[in-house]
């Protein structure tokens, strides 16, 4: 793998399944008295969130302290940075503290790739502006092979908010490199000017691709990235491009249904959908610290994973 972990782009298919097999792995330790491997002790990890996402940045935390890393979480509310510093001078600041990896959530496009060039540890993409969320990608595409096995052919359809979902351009990316064929849904102001340009099939219908579904990930109507009247109503979005049970009965018996999260339920999901049998979407959440660890054992070297070797009480 690479020395750090950017854009879903950056994974070859071999990278892919050797996260999601280290993932695998990993997952054992979570129904242990003492869930906690030695393999990252004396090692830093730095969470350095500058937009609020508590779902990811305790994925994370829980992530590194299970494989016994010193974890430091950085806020940037009330701290140099709402006094003006920048970007770089914080990375000089995290550098000079010896960090050894840095996940970063940061509301501009590109800030990651930015500060892979000023620090000397591992930096992991933990969502930035519209652009990637990598690791959700992973932890998605765990989640599917949990539930569906080899995902190689097997349809998988986003549906909604693609414009501003960075949650879709990883999927995308992630799941055609495993050899999935990706389907996004949504009208089409929420569509990218460059859609063309991505690896999957575009569609306004979702009623038309939903036999032929074997996954159906719907995507957060994103409000407060909206500047502008995308839809009608949300009323109108939701009869056109919500799930509810009616719909769900249109799938294939064996799909399932995700959603990255936090939902908003009764606009792009129905309650009795994300409550349902055929919902991953707690054990997304579960499945996220696995794949996390995966990704932060690999990225900062530690020692074989040890799996039957606990950290003593």
């Amino acid at each position: 793998m690479n020395r750090h972990l950017i854009s879903a782009a950056d994974l070859s298919r071999d990278d892919a399944l050797l996260v999601l097999d280290t993932a695998e792995e990993l997952a054992q330790i979570a129904g242990r008295a003492v869930k906690k491997l030695p393999t990252l002790r004396g090692r830093t990890v730095v969470n350095l969130f500058f937009e609020d996402s508590t779902r990811t940045r305790i994925s994370f935390e829980a992530a590194a302290k299970r494989l016994s890393a010193d974890v430091i979480n950085f806020s940037a509310k009330g701290s140099s940075v709402s006094k003006g510093e920048s970007l770089k001078d914080t990375a000089l600041t995290l550098e000079a503290m010896g960090a050894d990896g840095v996940v970063i959530r940061h509301g501009a496009s590109g800030a990651p790739h930015r500060l892979a060039g000023w620090v000397q540890g591992s930096v992991v993409n933990a969502g930035d502006g519209t652009h990637e969320h990598p690791t959700q990608a992973l932890l998605d595409a765990f989640t599917m092979r949990k539930r569906l096995g080899d995902l190689e052919g097997r349809r998988v359809t986003i549906v909604g908010d693609v414009l501003h979902s960075r949650v879709a351009r990883s999927n995308v990316l992630l799941l055609t490199t495993l050899g999935a064929d990706v389907t996004v849904v949504a009208p089409p102001t929420l569509l990218p000017v460059a859609i063309g340009t991505w690896p999957c099939s575009v569609s306004y219908d979702l009623d038309g691709v939903l036999p032929k579904s074997d996954v159906i990930m719907m995507l957060r109507v994103q409000q407060e990235r909206m500047n502008a009247a995308y839809f009608p109503t949300v009323r109108e979005y939701s009869r056109r491009y919500g799930l509810d049970a009616e719909r769900m009965a249109a799938l294939p018996d064996h799909a399932i249904v995700m959603h990255p999260g936090p939902m908003n339920r009764g606009v792009e999901i129905a309650a009795e959908v994300a409550d349902s049998v055929r919902s991953t979407i707690v054990e997304q959440v579960a499945n996220g610290v696995s794949a996390r660890m995966a990704v932060l054992y690999l990225l900062l070297g530690g020692s074989e994973p040890a799996i039957g070797q606990e950290v003593p009480r």
